[in-house]
């Protein structure tokens, strides 16, 4: 299995406050896993990477090559990689990612495959892009001002 650990340093201020009114943080981080889950979906109809940058369209050689019964669109040929997206949360951590091994290859690209980035802004840092960034972010701040209540 193939495990990758995002820089959490702008989350661990606001991690560390609902933990002490919590304990468990399991509710916060299924929110942050579904809210992380249904950006990366949205990607396959974008077509873009978590920066906002359009996908590499695919080779001629891919072009040419192409099965006949694959559905014709950029990473879903048959819609197995979408499909297997999901998240597991417990108390204390959150795990985004795909169930197919391959999905590796257009995270990071390959030397003859750019990248068409789905998870991470820059998957060899762990970072997420400024925009899912600021969604976890913005479901800290609610989990917070819950505590606060």
């Amino acid at each position: 299995m193939l495990a990758i650990t995002v820089d959490d340093k702008a989350f661990r201020s606001s991690l560390d406050a609902i933990y002490r009114g919590m304990s468990d943080l399991t509710p916060v981080m299924q929110s942050i896993g579904m809210e992380l889950e249904s950006r990366i979906s949205g990607r396959f109809e974008s077509r873009t990477d978590p920066s906002g940058n359009a996908w590499s369209p695919w080779a001629q050689s891919t072009v040419d090559n192409y099965p006949e019964d694959g559905n014709r669109r950029l990473l879903d040929r048959y819609g197995d990689m979408l499909s297997s997206l999901s998240h597991q949360a417990d108390a204390t951590s959150v795990r985004v990612g795909f169930g197919q091994p391959y999905a590796a290859f257009h995270e990071w690209g390959t030397k003859h495959m750019p990248r068409r980035g789905l998870l991470f802004a820059d998957p060899d840092a762990g970072t997420l892009s400024p925009d899912d960034e600021a969604a976890v972010l913005d479901i800290l701040d609610v989990w917070l001002s819950d505590l606060g209540n």
